[in-house]
């Protein structure tokens, strides 16, 4: 519902504004002067725009998770290779 009132083009610069403040919230956190609850207050922001856009497109779940999974496995097997170097 909400995808649909606000349109494609808003809700892409709100995702865009959303991603922006979660990385800020993490580098105040990581320099000791932000708050553990601001960056789950972004975060949530971020993954309910990105819900929204995985609806909208009938991503499919399995599917992500699937290619999630392969990148991590990539990129631990890049992290072994890297240490026997």
């Amino acid at each position: 519902k909400i995808f649909i009132r606000y349109g494609i083009n808003n809700q892409l610069k709100k995702l865009n504004e959303e991603v922006f403040e979660l990385i800020d919230s993490l580098r105040e956190f990581h320099y000791r002067f932000g708050t553990k609850k601001h960056v789950e207050e972004e975060f949530a922001d971020v993954l309910v725009l990105l819900n929204q856009f995985k609806e909208y497109y009938e991503l499919d779940n399995k599917n992500i998770k699937k290619i999630m999974q392969q990148k991590i496995d990539r990129q631990l097997e890049r992290m072994k290779e890297e240490s026997e170097e």
